[in-house]
């Protein structure tokens, strides 16, 4: 629950700042064009430029939009129905992903200092610090360890299938939230296509309209139609790659938990032994 909490109180930050942030700068442009609107309707007229002058107005260049501005006018060209949903699964998929990200880099352990740290205890013949270490070792395989030392006194063979028990609770923890965002990865082009054919039904619907097929009419409107597709692969692109980094950080935990698992109860084999 906590999770789902967080899950949705990072997404409904990302998405209204974002949305403040468009509207915040719509609004910026809508005033400076009423500012010069409103300054060339009291200017007076005056006399007739130079030609010279005339000539360095004219090949003064216009200043070029930054990416920022050029994602937020092909944003809105797309419309705000589709473009708002796809956006949406980017948010939710970036939420989920940060969270796994976080969650899997806190889960590693430095495996090699707590087996040295438990084969001291052992060597000693001390469980309660073994079991202490463990408890106050952070990550799954501290976990792990510390049920395999509670089966201690009831034989090796219970301390493994414990192992192996709790070590598919573990890999089920760490792979939790992964599903959701594959289904993000699937969803966005998925909703791109779809807004890409209502687009071209709206195109086709002007065409029918106007009674004739003019190329700025079908132009147009494949291009809003289109806009829908790309923002949709862009946020599968964008998914797919945190996607892959998280399973690949699964996969290393996980080889980790039973690397470490088998050298432990090769451990406790040897100290059982004496």
């Amino acid at each position: 629950m906590k999770k789902l909490i967080a899950l949705l109180t990072l997404a409904g930050i990302l998405f209204f700042g974002v949305s403040g942030l468009m509207f915040a700068q719509t609004e910026d442009q809508t005033a400076t064009q009423t500012e010069d609107t409103t300054v060339v309707a009291e200017t007076p007229a005056v006399e007739e430029v130079a030609p010279e002058q005339t000539t360095a107005m004219t090949a003064e260049p216009e200043k070029p939009q930054t990416f920022h501005e050029v994602i937020k006018e092909q944003f809105i060209d797309g419309g705000p129905a589709f473009m708002g949903i796809v956006l949406l699964t980017l948010i939710f998929g970036l939420a989920i992903s940060i969270e796994r990200i976080i969650y899997l880099t806190l889960s590693a352990t430095n495996t090699k200092k707590l087996l040295a740290g438990i084969d001291e205890a052992l060597n000693s013949n001390n469980i309660e610090q073994a079991k202490e270490l463990c408890r106050n070792t952070r990550g799954p395989v501290a976990s792990i360890f510390y049920q395999g030392l509670l089966r201690y006194n009831s034989g090796i063979d219970e301390v493994e299938k414990s192992i192996i028990a709790y070590g598919s609770v573990i890999t089920g923890r760490l792979e939790s939230g992964v599903s959701w965002i594959s289904l993000f990865i699937a969803l966005a082009p998925m909703l791109g296509f779809m807004g890409t054919v209502i687009g071209m039904i709206q195109a086709f619907d002007d065409i029918a309209a106007a009674g004739d097929i003019s190329p700025q009419i079908v132009a147009s409107g494949i291009k809003i139609a289109l806009l829908t597709t790309v923002f949709g692969l862009i946020v599968a692109i964008i998914l797919q790659i945190f996607y892959n980094y998280i399973i690949s950080k699964i996969d290393s935990l996980v080889n980790n938990m039973e690397d470490s698992s088998i050298t432990f109860i090769d451990m406790l084999n040897k100290y059982a032994k004496k």
